[in-house]
């Protein structure tokens, strides 16, 4: 029998694999303990650039999209506050084409109380920015995820967004 541990260890693996098997790439993200299972199976796949802001990174994932590629920005919710200007001036209105994937800080199990409000806000933030978005829950198959994501993305060609639960990928308080 699989342990929660490897059953989660294995979930931001086979995510991560999937996300490159897709089409996905290349991808750009700020730290997060949540996504760093995530990371980690990234940067083996397909190389994961660093981003000290999480805006910056939707810029740079915009330019890559603008040159063809279907990219992916990895960061925190609370980060998604930063990227709000960028994602209603420039990629909503102009439907360019990138996934982000975004941990859930302050819904259960994250019990600080200063990520509660984004905790609440993001789903919400994304449907009136006019992104599409997705929960990867516990009974998701991830390889259904990525390809129905990629879809969105590519065709019609809009952004998307992943949201991960805090305890997805294991992360505890």
């Amino acid at each position: 029998m699989i342990s929660v541990t490897e059953r989660v260890a294995t979930t931001a693996e086979m995510l991560g694999t999937e996300l490159v098997g897709a089409g996905f790439g290349g991808f750009y993200g700020t730290p997060c303990g949540i996504l760093s299972p995530l990371y980690l199976a990234l940067q083996d796949r397909a190389g994961l650039m660093t981003v000290t802001r999480e805006d910056n990174a939707v810029g740079l994932a915009a330019g890559a999209a603008l040159a063809g590629r279907c990219p992916v920005v990895l960061m925190q919710n609370s980060g998604l506050g930063q990227c709000v200007n960028a994602l209603a001036s420039l990629v909503s209105p102009y439907r360019i084409p990138m996934l982000l994937v975004v941990s859930l800080r302050g819904v259960h199990p994250d019990p600080t109380p200063e990520n509660t409000v984004m905790g609440r806000l993001t789903a919400p933030l994304l449907r009136d920015l006019g992104i599409h978005t997705a929960v990867l829950t516990p009974e998701a198959d991830p390889a259904v995820t990525a390809r129905e994501l990629y879809e969105v993305v590519r065709d019609p060609g809009r952004p998307a967004a992943l949201l991960i639960p805090p305890d997805a990928f294991g992360w505890r308080p």
